[in-house]
């Protein structure tokens, strides 16, 4: 089913046009949804420190976390400290909770786990954002908001919308009969749009490129550069919502991926990562948190970060720096 929607709504059929009546089911319950806020009769929490939402208007991975880090890190050289927040999907348990280094992703979800671990920063978790904002608020200086663009339970002070530029907004429809969550025009009231790669274009956009930095052997802690596996088969594991722009990424690095994909935050156990033969087995970072504790030697994982033309940067960075001047 997940492949099929997803040459559905960015293969250019047409073939989901029958969906378009539960797409207006949606359509009605979301606006229902922001009327109750709107109307007052639901209240969003104000955090006493800026909240900066970056989220997407499509389902599926378009390169939230990475911007995340990117920003996070930014941030901090600036003398801030950041916390990060998020709804921690697919761990066990609702309750808020602060996520620490040691913290089994399973309990707090792969994304929180990835950026306390690569940062150290503030990081909590919760499936209500308010509760992770107020477990946060009184160390911090700012919050970022790893998704939730379209819950509006936690007021935000700006926000930050990431396109995929390889698939775009797809067929133009919403859920789910095609990937939009929220009308394409809702980029027109955000902050800033950053688009992640070549394809997308936006007048006004940001333009975002990830780059490898290095792979890292789980069992050792071993660091290579990123051409380490040039010129070599290697089974590459993928639990992402567009694994393609991993193995995409491996192919750059002129390795031949042997493919294995999983379902978006998919609980790995040491049977998905033996392959009984002797080829390298190369995955994300996000995945990588979730195999640390069994995987074989051999197995690595490609760090990843950020970059932004210096134009780019600084209008990018001037949202911050915007919600930070309101607040004061």
């Amino acid at each position: 089913m997940h492949d099929w929607l997803i040459e559905t709504w960015y293969g250019g059929t047409r073939r989901g046009l029958w969906l378009r009546p539960l797409a207006a089911v949606y359509v009605l319950a979301a606006a229902l949804d922001r009327a109750l806020y709107r109307l007052g009769l639901r209240r969003a929490y104000r955090a006493t420190i800026p909240v900066v939402v970056i989220g997407n208007v499509t389902v599926g991975g378009t390169g939230k976390t990475p911007l995340v880090l990117w920003l996070a890190e930014r941030l901090r050289e600036r003398g801030l400290r950041v916390g990060v927040v998020s709804r921690g999907y697919g761990r066990r348990g609702a309750a808020a909770r602060r996520v620490t280094r040691q913290d089994p992703p399973a309990e707090v979800g792969d994304e929180p786990a990835l950026v306390s671990r690569r940062l150290g920063v503030a990081v909590a978790v919760a499936a209500a954002r308010p509760d992770a904002a107020r477990l946060l608020e009184g160390d911090c200086d700012l919050i970022l908001s790893d998704d939730g663009l379209q819950h509006h339970a936690l007021a935000r002070d700006a926000e930050i919308a990431v396109v995929d530029g390889r698939r775009g907004l797809g067929n133009g429809w919403r859920l789910p009969a095609g990937p939009l969550r929220e009308a394409a025009s809702r980029l027109d009231r955000v902050g800033a749009v950053v688009v992640n790669g070549e394809g997308y274009s936006r007048p006004g956009a940001l333009r975002m490129d990830v780059e490898p930095i290095r792979f890292v052997e789980l069992a050792t802690g071993r660091a290579v550069p990123p051409a380490a596996f040039a010129g070599q088969r290697a089974h590459a594991v993928a639990a992402l919502g567009h694994p393609e722009r991993f193995f995409a990424l491996l192919r750059q690095l002129e390795v031949e991926p042997v493919e294995h994909r999983f379902r978006d935050h998919h609980a790995f156990s040491p049977a998905d990562v033996a392959f009984g033969d002797a080829l390298p087995v190369l995955m994300t970072e996000k995945d990588a948190v979730k195999c640390t504790g069994f995987a074989p030697p051999g197995t690595w994982c490609l760090e990843i970060g950020a970059r932004f033309a210096a134009e780019d940067e600084r209008r990018l960075l001037a949202v911050i720096e915007g919600a930070l001047r309101a607040r004061r």
